[in-house]
Formats: structure tokens, C-alpha cells, sequence
């Protein structure tokens, strides 16, 4: 009897240990970014000027090709190439890219809190 409880106690600790170690599914990331409006987003991404560097989809002005293609960027798993791509993570790097990395060509445009939450679900919903 007492081996049972053991057993059953042992299985519940995985199963929890499970569900926490899991990664968010693709679409999660953009459901944790719901107090953002994609919509927004893409029209600061334009006000930012983010084009002058990036080329994104249905944001003209792709002019001197020092950043890498947005287009698929919600599919990305790294940020500048050593940056986790979850929301927080891309919302701080917009808002203050230095933090993150160091001596990054991106520059710090002021983006603001509740702006960077906007672009974070605009950038995270290209596929």
C-alpha cells in the first residue's frame, strides 16, 4: 500500500514537472501579447520607420538592407541571433535594444511601453 502512494506521488511530480518544462505553442505567444493590437502595431512599425533598415510585409520603404527580413519574424526563435523570441523578451528589445545586446546596430528609437506591446503583436503574427 505504501509503495502505491509512492508510485502515485512520484507520477504527479512528473506530470507537473511536465506542463512547466513544455514551450509555448507558436500561436500561445501571440494569445500572451492579447493586451496588444496587432493593427496598432503595424501602423508603428510604419511610424517608427522601421522599414528604413527591415523589410516588412505591408510596410513600404525598405531602403538600406542593414536588418534582416521581418517577413516571417513570428516564426523566428531568436532575436538579433542570441535572443530568446517570446513576448517580453521582444517587447523589451523594442523598447530598449541595448539592454538585451550590447553594442546592437538596432537603435534605441524610444519606442514606449504600451507602443512596444502593440509592434511586439504585429511582429509576432508574421508567419
Amino acid at each position: 500500500m505504501r509503495r502505491a502512494f509512492g508510485y502515485e506521488i512520484l507520477m504527479t511530480i512528473l506530470l507537473l514537472q511536465a506542463g512547466c518544462d513544455r514551450e509555448p505553442a507558436p500561436d500561445e505567444a501571440i494569445t500572451r501579447t492579447s493586451a496588444g493590437s496587432a493593427d496598432r502595431g503595424l501602423r508603428l512599425v510604419a511610424h517608427y520607420q522601421c522599414a528604413n533598415c527591415h523589410e516588412i510585409p505591408e510596410v513600404p520603404g525598405h531602403r538600406n538592407g542593414m536588418g534582416p527580413s521581418l517577413e516571417a519574424f513570428g516564426r523566428s526563435s531568436y532575436i538579433a541571433g542570441h535572443v530568446p523570441n517570446v513576448p517580453s523578451l521582444l517587447q523589451q528589445w523594442l523598447e530598449s535594444p541595448q539592454s538585451l545586446v550590447p553594442g546592437t546596430a538596432m537603435p534605441d528609437l524610444g519606442v514606449s511601453e504600451e507602443d512596444a506591446r502593440d509592434m511586439t503583436a504585429y511582429l509576432l503574427s508574421l508567419k
